[in-house]
């Protein structure tokens, strides 16, 4: 034998080549920043948003009377108010017990948005009785509205659904029959 263990294969004359190195190392640099770069961004626009979010919510909350901006789709579904789009000076409000949840909101419409609202409830202007003021006083000093006016027109209906649905108090001030305003409380008990 004329070789021993272990002896370089290489001949002594022969320069090493150096260890293998990516020819693209932009290329690997820009994917290992953009694998870091892209989740980073997320995550500070997510945290962003979410900040943003949980202070709107905390204002909602936080109010001791209305609150005029649009409640959010969700309220509107579980309590069972669908505001005409298109309806002006929208106001909320809600409270939460144990044992009952009630949603305030009053918004101004033209009156076929008004019929709209009705029947999408389950009733018409048909329904409402003219002179009658559906929400009581208890409620109505919540949120601080005054039905007591005499020189205003009221109307009313209380819509009741089935035990899973809320029940809803409406009242309309028909006082300016081109933009009724109307007032509804809408009570959910578990």
């Amino acid at each position: 034998m004329t070789g021993t263990l272990g002896a370089s294969t290489t001949s002594p004359g022969v320069p090493q080549r150096p260890p293998h190195r990516p020819r693209h190392r932009w290329l690997v640099a820009l994917t290992v920043l953009l694998l870091i770069a892209i989740p980073a961004g997320y995550m500070v626009l997510s945290a962003y948003q979410s900040r943003d979010s949980g202070e709107d919510k905390a204002r909602s909350a936080s109010a001791r009377t209305l609150v005029y901006e649009w409640p959010s789709k969700v309220q509107r579904r579980i309590y069972d108010i669908p505001i005409p789009g298109g309806s002006a000076y929208v106001g909320h409000f809600e409270t939460n017990s144990w044992d009952r949840s009630t949603m305030y909101v009053e918004f101004r419409c033209s009156p076929s948005q008004l019929s709209g609202f009705l029947e999408s409830l389950g009733t018409s202007r048909a329904g409402l009785a003219e002179g009658t003021v559906t929400i009581s006083e208890e409620e109505a000093d919540q949120v601080g509205w005054a039905f007591d006016d005499p020189d205003r027109v009221y109307a009313g209906t209380v819509v009741r659904q089935s035990d899973q649905e809320p029940e809803v108090a409406i009242t309309v001030d028909l006082t300016k029959e081109e933009r009724p305003r109307v007032y509804a409380v809408s009570t959910t008990e578990p």
